[in-house]
């Protein structure tokens, strides 16, 4: 009896219970890879910054009187020698004439003096003359010749004062708003009637963490450093320069130092005081290792990935990862180029479980892959989608 029953639990008993776990690893998980593969990296620093023009300069008179004109639309781009204001000017040219009469009158006194002082000079040698009366004439002649220079002077001043009337741009740049309109009375030297920036070339001032000193310095002595330069709201227009400043010292309430990147800004996208983020190019890792970021995971363990062997089952190995570049990240240790890594489906895989290649985008593949030949063709097309 006992062997009959025994025999019957035996038939009634399902062949496929035994070992679930096992089984669930033998059935072939849809995942999507990638291959591993060399390329070169750029080593970056990542900052914010703000635009700065490479000169301003504030217009001020030199000379008081009525603003007469002025030529130009605010906002407008200039450039070295344009008009900007006109100073009514006929009061410094009554005194141009003015110093040039007296010129004129003091040469005319001094020539007569200088005859006297010569007649003199040949009387005193006849003895008809007196020392006193020769050394008066020469006296005066040389005073009067004096005065023909200082007139001189006063006539190049007033010159001067009458070229201050007209005022033009000491750089090519883009004007203000006008702070100062057409015909009010200005004093010399008062407030600034306009401000002009200049904007091509122009600056992108940003800051880095002192620790990164060292290598920028280092960098910087074999070649010239390129910066990048966009505004937060259109990361598409990027801007591209030149590292030109490292500050001569660390700010101590940041830790941090301020560097320039100069910008041609021929485009003149860059706008004095905008805000704009900044990748400063340090050096190109050549070579390295890089596979999808979404291909490395973490663990209790650290970081690692799962990694296809030719009989399209994983391995989890532990990698040692570097940088992140638009998407993809180096790995320093535990994968070596041409392996192919599971970037897609991790979470239902273990150590040895089977694999169904899938295309990136999501959908299930219509014949699963049984040779390593189609798990590289899938991995191409996602390593092109992630570089």
């Amino acid at each position: 009896m006992l062997a009959a029953l025994l025999l019957l639990e035996g038939c009634n008993k399902d062949p496929q219970t035994p070992g679930a776990a096992g089984q669930d690893r033998k059935q072939a998980v849809p995942v999507t890879v990638a291959t591993a593969v060399n390329k070169d990296i750029p080593v970056q620093l990542k900052s914010f910054g703000t635009v700065e023009a490479l000169a301003t300069v504030s217009i001020k008179s030199q000379v008081g009187g009525t603003l007469t004109t002025a030529p130009f639309k605010e906002g407008q781009a200039v450039k070295q020698g344009d008009l900007l204001f006109t100073i009514d000017p006929n009061s410094y040219e009554a005194a141009l004439k003015q110093a040039q009469a007296n010129v004129i009158k003091d040469q005319a006194m001094a020539a007569n003096a200088r005859r006297q002082a010569d007649h003199l000079s040949e009387l005193l040698q006849k003895g008809a003359a007196t020392r006193d009366e020769y050394d008066t004439a020469r006296s005066s002649a040389d005073s009067l010749a004096a005065a023909v220079l200082a007139d001189q002077a006063a006539v190049e001043t007033a010159k001067l004062q009458l070229g201050y009337c007209t005022i033009r741009s000491p750089i090519n740049g883009v004007v203000g708003g006008l702070l100062i309109n057409v015909g009010n009375l200005i004093k010399a030297n008062d407030v600034p009637l306009i401000t002009i920036n200049q904007t091509r070339p122009i600056y992108v001032t940003f800051s880095v963490p002192q620790q990164h000193l060292r290598d920028i310095k280092k960098y910087m002595a074999a070649d010239r450093l390129t910066v990048e330069a966009a505004p937060p709201t259109d990361p598409d227009h990027i801007s591209h320069g030149v590292l030109d400043f490292v500050d001569n010292a660390v700010d101590t309430s940041t830790g941090t130092i301020r560097l320039k990147g100069l910008f041609p800004n021929d485009d003149g996208l860059l706008w004095p005081g905008e805000f704009v983020k900044v990748l400063l190019t340090l050096t190109t890792e050549r070579d390295a290792v890089v596979v999808p970021s979404e291909a490395v995971m973490t663990g209790q363990s650290g970081q690692f990935t799962f990694v296809v062997k030719d009989d399209l089952t994983v391995q989890s190995r532990p990698v040692k990862v570097g940088r992140n570049l638009d998407g993809l990240t180096v790995i320093d240790e535990g994968i070596a180029a041409g392996e192919k890594v599971v970037t897609d489906g991790q979470l239902r895989l273990v150590q040895g479980a089977k694999i169904q290649l899938k295309p990136p985008n999501g959908q299930a593949s219509s014949h699963p892959a049984t040779k390593p030949g189609a798990a590289e063709a899938s991995t191409i097309t996602t390593i092109k989608a992630s570089s």
